[in-house]
Order: structure tokens, then C-alpha cells, then sequence
């Protein structure tokens, strides 16, 4: 176990010598060093992992679609890939990403019900596949990925370790409660208003959205919800989030669109000099549409005097369009017109159309709602966010190298708080849109973000920052994310259901 100490230094092996409990909390980088020097087989650490799924996810409900067998068999396979993550155990969210002859039910009852699988990999699988990663499961996601939170009807509520009782965050809950558990290093996840980073606040994990185009969403898809929808994971540590954006960013053939490429990899950035930086600060909601918690203001106050300990300059401002009250309209727009897109798509795939009662009402609310918008209206949007995009861009080129603000307006809201009922179904998604109030303006602008877990309040829930920063510079991001590690470290940290 030298090497164990060596690259989680002050870490001690505090779980009774057990395999599986000492390898829960390296990340993926570390159990790849494993496998390279020849310390651990991957059949060796994706069987640790499984016992962990065994043994904590019956309190969580992170993984609902097991592939345990068919994980061993190529683990054990002379042709796994000897990529840069050779034999790492890993989970990917049962929405979009999809895997060959695996079950892909997007959190609907229906695509359960009729048992549908993938007839191929997505562009994200394949990519992490020929990584050499090993998927070990499907995790759950609410319906369609619309709702902040994971309590989708087809699968039950996931529950957040550091709370039972919370919300893990949606849309990729189940990927965050399963990484912060101990199941797995890193899961996938995805983000089209917030999804990547709401989870990664909620459950105390770094969650990176890209930027616009970095990863492809090929071969089937292009520009999922009108660009706003980005592919991603969520880890816990910053060389993790840099390591696998190398592993997953890259044009494919087709694609409608791709990020400038980055000048050198990703994982180079982490610990490198981000120099001094110009940083914004906002710590109310965008356009006030509501409280902001004084645990969220604090964690990103906190995070203000933590960088300028490290010689940033921080203040307060922001763009002005932030401000701007037509970004709910035009988001719902969007939104309404892709999911009834989507559940026509769905309905066309598997030979069945969705009927009465097979969406949950929200879900059902916006794809009505979607059918009657006219494409002047959407077009109208598309116009809106091209211009909105552009008046964001103009604070950074201003001078402004981040903006810092809360990742989310409120601590993690206990699990039924966002429930759409039959009565007022968008409630719930007024609700929501007020929720992401601090991170959906990022999907609309296609600029990427970060959220950090750099605050824990009184009751011992994290509570996580958000840094932004302009189009393609997820490096810059990386650099300071990885300085702020540095500062104050957050791996040691335990929820209090653990592997």
C-alpha cells in the first residue's frame, strides 16, 4: 500500500484494511496509477467497486441499472483498452449518453417499461471506453433530465449522503450521489441548465460544464435543447475534471459546431500560474427573482477573500444582461420546444408513442406547450439568445477574467420540493427556473463553468461556488479551480454515508 500514501499523502487507511474501502476515495487518476505500475488488476478494482454499489447504494438508490457482469467480463478481457484510465470503474447517467446493447431509459416509465437499450455507443461512451474505462452501471435521472432534482417516477428518489433526506440536485443526481459515496472516482454527467453543476454543489463534488461544442454529442445528436445541453462528469478532484476533458472533447465527423481547440491539454493546466486575474463577484440572483441564501452568499463571499488571499483581484460586477427578465421566456422556449421534439423522437424509436399519463405533468405541461409554439416564436428565441450571448460576452471582454457567484440560491431543498403536481404542474418549473437562476444563464451562452465544493454550512450540507469564465477557456478555469484546491482541500471530506 506504499503507493497508496504516496498519492493520497496525509490519507490514512482508516477502513479496516478492506481492498474496496481504501481504494473509495482515490480518484480515478490514482486507481489508473494502480493498474500502470501493476499494483492492481482492473478486474481488481471494478470487483471493489461493485462491493461498494452493493454495500451503500440500497441506502441512496445512485445506481438503478447494474451491468456488474458484463463490467467483470471486460475488465477481465485481454481487449479492454489500455487508454489513459485503463480498468477505472465508472457510471454513466442514464439520459443521452448511451452504451451499446445497455439499457437506456431516460428516466421514463415507457423506454422501462418496453426494456429499450441502446443500439450503439454515443460519441461520449466510445470515447470513454477506448479511455479503457469500465461502465459498471446506469444512474438514475429525473424524467427527460428536466427537474433539479433526481425523483423521477419510473425509478424513485435518489438521496443524498450527506442527508437522506435532501435532494442529490438533477439532473445528474445519481452520478453525484454514487462519486461522493465512494461508489465510483467519476461518473458522467450532463448539464442543460445546470444539471452538472447543481449536483456537484448539492453533493460536494467539482462539476465542470464545457464549453459549447467542446464534446460532441455524435452520432445521432447535434445540438441538443438548441445548444444549451452539454456532456461532462463530475469527480472529485480537479485533475480528474481536466484529465477527462482531454479524454472526451474533440470534433467528430458532422458536427454542427466545435470549441477552438485548447493550445495544450487540459490536465497540463492544473497547477499551472493562472496569474493575477480580474474577478466579479454576485452573490444575489440575477434579476433578484428571488432570496438567495445567506449560506450561499457566504460560501461565495468566502470564496472572494480566498482568492484575493491569492493575489486576484475581486469585485463586485457583472454583466448587466444577467439582470435581463426576458431569460426565463426564452429559456422555457427552448426547453418547451426540444422536449416535445424529444418525446416525438422517443415515441418514433421504440415503435410506441407516449400516451396519457406516461410523462409526469410538468414534463407534459412543457411538451404541449412546445406543440403550440409557432416558429416565428422559436425563432424569435434563437434570435434573442444570439444577442443575449453577445452582451454577456461584452463584461469579459471588458477586462473581466471569471465572474464568482453562488452555484445555487439555497442549500440542498429536502427531496419532494420540487414534485410537479396535476393541479399547477408549472409551479414545480417556476420553481426550478429560480433555482438555476445562478447557473442556466451559462447553457444559454454556451461559456463554460465550474462549481466548486468550497463550503460546507452549520449543518453540514455543501454548499458550492460557481466560476465562469468566457467562451473556450475552460483552461483558465482549470488553473484556478486547481489553485483553489490547493488553498483549501476538499478531498478529505466524508458524507456521512460512505463506502
Amino acid at each position: 500500500m506504499g503507493l497508496y500514501h504516496f498519492l493520497c499523502p496525509g490519507v490514512g487507511l482508516s477502513y479496516g484494511g478492506r481492498m474496496s474501502d481504501e481504494l473509495a476515495f482515490l480518484d480515478a487518476t490514482a486507481q489508473a496509477e494502480l493498474v500502470r505500475r501493476g499494483e492492481l488488476s482492473p478486474s481488481a478494482l471494478v470487483d471493489a467497486a461493485i462491493a461498494r454499489i452493493e454495500a451503500v447504494n440500497p441506502k441512496l438508490n445512485a445506481v438503478i441499472i447494474p451491468l456488474f457482469e458484463k463490467a467483470r467480463a471486460q475488465a477481465a478481457s485481454a481487449d479492454l483498452p489500455r487508454g489513459p484510465f485503463r480498468g477505472v470503474p465508472f457510471l454513466l447517467k442514464d439520459l443521452l449518453a448511451y452504451s451499446a446493447g445497455d439499457p437506456h431509459h431516460m428516466g421514463t416509465r415507457l423506454l422501462k417499461r418496453l426494456g429499450f437499450t441502446a443500439p450503439h455507443d454515443s460519441n461520449t461512451a466510445a470515447r470513454l471506453r477506448a479511455a479503457g474505462f469500465v461502465f459498471l452501471g446506469k444512474t438514475n435521472a429525473p424524467e427527460i433530465g428536466t427537474l433539479p432534482t433526481t425523483e423521477p417516477e419510473a425509478y424513485g428518489p435518489t438521496r443524498n449522503p450527506w442527508d437522506p433526506g435532501r435532494s442529490t440536485g438533477g439532473s445528474s443526481g445519481g452520478s453525484a450521489a454514487a462519486v461522493a459515496a465512494g461508489m465510483v472516482p467519476a461518473a458522467h454527467a450532463n448539464d442543460g441548465g445546470g444539471s452538472i453543476r447543481i449536483p456537484a454543489s448539492e453533493c460536494g463534488l467539482v462539476g465542470l460544464k464545457p464549453s459549447r461544442a467542446r464534446i460532441s454529442f455524435g452520432p445521432d445528436l447535434g445540438e441538443p435543447i438548441g445548444g444549451l445541453a452539454h456532456e461532462g462528469v463530475v469527480t472529485r478532484s480537479v485533475r480528474d475534471t481536466a484529465a477527462l476533458l482531454d479524454v472526451l472533447a474533440g470534433y467528430e465527423p458532422g458536427d454542427p459546431h466545435t470549441a477552438p481547440p485548447p493550445l495544450r491539454p487540459f490536465v497540463a493546466e492544473v497547477g499551472a500560474d493562472p496569474g493575477r486575474l480580474r474577478i466579479g463577484i454576485l452573490a444575489r440572483l440575477p434579476g433578484e427573482i428571488g432570496p438567495t441564501h445567506a449560506d450561499c452568499r457566504a460560501a461565495a463571499e468566502g470564496a472572494g477573500r480566498l482568492l484575493e488571499s491569492l493575489g486576484h483581484a475581486v469585485e463586485p460586477s457583472h454583466p448587466a444582461a444577467l439582470d435581463e427578465r426576458e431569460v426565463g421566456q426564452h429559456f422555457s422556449m427552448m426547453y418547451a420546444t426540444h422536449i416535445a421534439r424529444m418525446v416525438d423522437v422517443l415515441g418514433e424509436i421504440c415503435g410506441t408513442p407516449f400516451g396519457p399519463g406516461d410523462l409526469d405533468p410538468l414534463n407534459q405541461a412543457l411538451a404541449d406547450l412546445g406543440r403550440i409554439a409557432t416558429a416565428q416564436q422559436y425563432l424569435a428565441t434563437v434570435d434573442w439568445l444570439y444577442g443575449y450571448t453577445r452582451r454577456m460576452a461584452a463584461w469579459w471582454a471588458s477586462g473581466f477574467d471569471l465572474l464568482l457567484t453562488p452555484t445555487l440560491p439555497e442549500p440542498p431543498p429536502p427531496l419532494g420540493y420540487f414534485t410537479p403536481s396535476r393541479e399547477d404542474p408549472v409551479a414545480s418549473g417556476m420553481r426550478a427556473a429560480q433555482f438555476a437562476g445562478f447557473t442556466s444563464p451559462f447553457n444559454m451562452t454556451g461559456q463554460p463553468a465550474v462549481s466548486l465544493p468550497l463550503h460546507w454550512n452549520d449543518q453540514g450540507l455543501p454548499v458550492g461556488v460557481q466560476l465562469a469564465a468566457a467562451y473556450g477557456r475552460e483552461d483558465l478555469l482549470l488553473r484556478v479551480a486547481a489553485q483553489l484546491e490547493q488553498a483549501r482541500p476538499w478531498a478529505g471530506r466524508r458524507p456521512p454515508i460512505h463506502a
